[in-house]
Formats: C-alpha cells, sequence, structure tokens
C-alpha cells in the first residue's frame, strides 16, 4: 500500500476487535433504516457500475460508524483508506490521499469535523466534480493545475455535526444519524459477541451487560473482553450472573453504566461546586480532561439518563445524579 506523507493509514487492527466488527449489512444489528437506505445506495452503484455516494455517519462514539464504513468497502470489494481529520495537518497530506485512491475507492475520514477550513475547501472540488487544484511553481511563473480523481467515495463521521461547515455537509449525497441501541439490540450483539469470543454466558448475565452498556456496542463488547480475562484465568467458560457483576465492579462499571469519570464528574458537581452551575471549562480543569471529552463522550450519557442538565450558566448535577453517588458511597 502507498504510504503518505505525515500521517498513517489504518491498515490493520487488533485481531480480537476486528473478529467482533460485522463484515456485511446482514451480520450489523441494529440501524434498520440507515441499513435498508445504505443498501439502496450500494446495490445501485453496483448495478451502475459506479463509485458509491459520498456520505457522512453522524452519532456518538462507539455506534457504528466506523464498522459501516468498513462494511461499505467490503460490500463493494474495493480499498479502503482510513485516517482521523487531526492527523491530516498540511494541503499535500490531503492531496496525496485523495490522488492515492484506486478507483472506487473509500477513504473514511474520522472526527470530520476537525479539518481545518484550508483542508474543507480542497474537499469542495473533490467531492464535487471529481477534481482538485494545486499550484505549481512560485511567483509570477507558478500555475494552477487541475488534477483529475478517480471515481471515490469518501465517508466521513462526526460526533459534533454542529461544527461541520455547512458547504461541507452539503456536498455528502447521503447523512445517516445513527442513534444509541434499544435493550433487545444490545442483548443480540452481546450473544453474537461472547460466541465470537468463546464464552457461554447466562441469559441473565447478558441482560446485566446490556443494560450496564449504555446503548453503545463498543463498550459491549469492552466489557465482554475483560470477562474473557477472567474466565480465561479461571479456564471455565460458564459464568453466572453473580461472577459477571463481580467482573463488573472490578472494572468500575455500576448498575447504571456510569464508570470512573461519570463519578467523578457527579461528585465534582457535588463537593466542588456545590450541585452547580459550572461552566464546561471549568469542570475539565478540575476533572484534568479534554472540554471535548466529557462534552462528546460523558455528558451525553449523564443527560440522557437525567443525572446533569444544562443550563445557561454551566452544568448542574440533578437529584437523580445526587441520589445514585449517595447510594454507590454507601454500597462502598
Amino acid at each position: 500500500m502507498k504510504k503518505f506523507p505525515n500521517f498513517s493509514i489504518v491498515q490493520r487492527e487488533p485481531a480480537l476487535d476486528n473478529a467482533l466488527r460485522p463484515k456485511s449489512l446482514s451480520e450489523f444489528i441494529g440501524q434498520e433504516k440507515i441499513k435498508e437506505r445504505l443498501a439502496l445506495i450500494i446495490n445501485a452503484a453496483k448495478k451502475r457500475e459506479e463509485a458509491i455516494d459520498h456520505i457522512l455517519f453522524v452519532g456518538p462514539p462507539g455506534v457504528g460508524k466506523t464498522t459501516l464504513a468498513l462494511i461499505i468497502a467490503e460490500e463493494q470489494n474495493t480499498q479502503i483508506k482510513m485516517i482521523s481529520a487531526p492527523s491530516i495537518q498540511k494541503s499535500g497530506d490531503l492531496i496525496a490521499l485523495l490522488t492515492g485512491i484506486e478507483e472506487k475507492g473509500v477513504i473514511f475520514i474520522d472526527e470530520i469535523h476537525r479539518l481545518s477550513p484550508s483542508l474543507e475547501e480542497i474537499l469542495y472540488s473533490a467531492l464535487e466534480d471529481g477534481s482538485i487544484s494545486i499550484v505549481a511553481g512560485k511567483g509570477p511563473g507558478g500555475k494552477v493545475l487541475s488534477l483529475k480523481l478517480p471515481p471515490f467515495t469518501l465517508i466521513g463521521a462526526t460526533t459534533r455535526p454542529a461544527l461541520l461547515s455547512t458547504p461541507l455537509r452539503d456536498r455528502f449525497g447521503f447523512i445517516a444519524t445513527l442513534d444509541f441501541y434499544t435493550h433487545e439490540e444490545m442483548v443480540k450483539i452481546i450473544e453474537r459477541s461472547q460466541k465470537i469470543l468463546g464464552l457461554n454466558l447466562s441469559y441473565e448475565s447478558i441482560y446485566e451487560v446490556a443494560k450496564r452498556s449504555r446503548g453503545v456496542p463498543r463498550i459491549a463488547n469492552r466489557i465482554l473482553k475483560r470477562i474473557k480475562d477472567y474466565v480465561d484465568l479461571r479456564d471455565n467458560k460458564n459464568i453466572d450472573l453473580t461472577e459477571t457483576k463481580k467482573v463488573l465492579e472490578l472494572i468500575g462499571i455500576d448498575e447504571n453504566g456510569l464508570d470512573e469519570l461519570d463519578r467523578k464528574i457527579l461528585f465534582t458537581l457535588k463537593d466542588k461546586f456545590s450541585g452547580g452551575p459550572v461552566g464546561l471549562k471549568t469542570l475539565a480543569a478540575v476533572l484534568n480532561e479534554s472540554p471535548e471529552t466529557i462534552e462528546s463522550i460523558y455528558e451525553p450519557y449523564l443527560l440522557r439518563i437525567g443525572f446533569i442538565q444544562r443550563t445557561s450558566r454551566g452544568r448542574v448535577i440533578t437529584p437523580l445524579g445526587l441520589a445514585h453517588i449517595m447510594r454507590y458511597y454507601h454500597d462502598q
């Protein structure tokens, strides 16, 4: 595979993580409406022998944006190059990526909202006209050259669509918003993953893992891998509810699916700011975390289950959140 300057192309991932990823739309559980629309787009492109239209996936971390991108490339039987937007620092990096893709190939840019405006400008013509312009030479002798790109598919993924510029968003032919998974869908995902991992969890254990996974397959798979560590040390693949809860307690995930940083956010609001309100940047500074990490990864779930609220003056812990951490403290 061709190497490009100043950024790395994802060529492989840990074997275990790769094994847990669905390889086709039929294996992918949940997001049914999105799957139907993707099947239509993919099959139509195959029939016309064209590249698939450019796609933007919007949704929280861990709900399947990357997996769907890999499935699309697999369905097209084509090359996929994957990169995170912050890794693309210079226009030459992006130009090398665009000109190096094979015909009908797929480029996946994660966190695409973090591209700089100058890089977005390059993508405008690449997506709309299938070409890019570069300046050859310097000074009066410099010339603007237009390079024709092979037909390709750009798949962007973002957790923060509001930060994506309107001109770039409008150039995607299909925008899909992925949501959190239902409890029933999580149970099916966990049943599939545990078989791949060689586990034999009781239904009660599967139900408990699903309950604590926040509706996010990535979290469920992470929990299952820790359960696998536990049972491998015991050399016994069967695990009951009591042992499952023991593993969950060991890795710090409570009955509401909160981990240590979630609880730290709640305790900080309660103890250091008398319940709030407190601004995001101040909260992030106290927790020694980036504001973006708190806002995009931790805060949505705490808001969804009603443990915190956003106000015009900042974040506030709710009576539900306060009751949870007081109960957690008491249980410890």
